[in-house]
């Protein structure tokens, strides 16, 4: 197919604040995971799918919704005014879960 780009599964996003490597971004309705550090407005590849343990904001299970709380930088499962980026594969432990990434749609 003459048309076709990419699998889609990283793709370069302008960094909407500093960011390390394995940091969660948002960029409108895409969410991703930082594959290096990155000033706030340089270029980053960005993963949109797969398994990342990321912070979380309250407790998780396995089977929920997970939204990005882009104030707080980490996943929650309260909806009202957040992102949803995947689904919860663990538990969170601490302050953190994996989260399977729903690849921005």
């Amino acid at each position: 197919m003459k048309n076709y780009v990419q699998p889609g599964n990283t793709v370069t996003l302008p960094a909407p604040y500093d960011v390390t490597s394995g940091d969660g971004l948002l960029v409108g309705a895409l969410f991703g995971v930082a594959s290096a550090n990155a000033a706030k407005g340089t270029r980053v590849e960005t993963n949109l799918t797969g398994v990342f343990e990321l912070k979380t904001d309250g407790a998780l299970s396995v089977g929920d919704k997970a939204y990005w709380n882009d104030a707080k930088k980490a996943v929650t499962k309260t909806a009202a005014s957040n992102t949803v980026i995947g689904v919860a594969v663990s538990n969170s432990t601490g302050n953190a879960a994996q989260i399977r990434l729903n690849g921005g749609v």
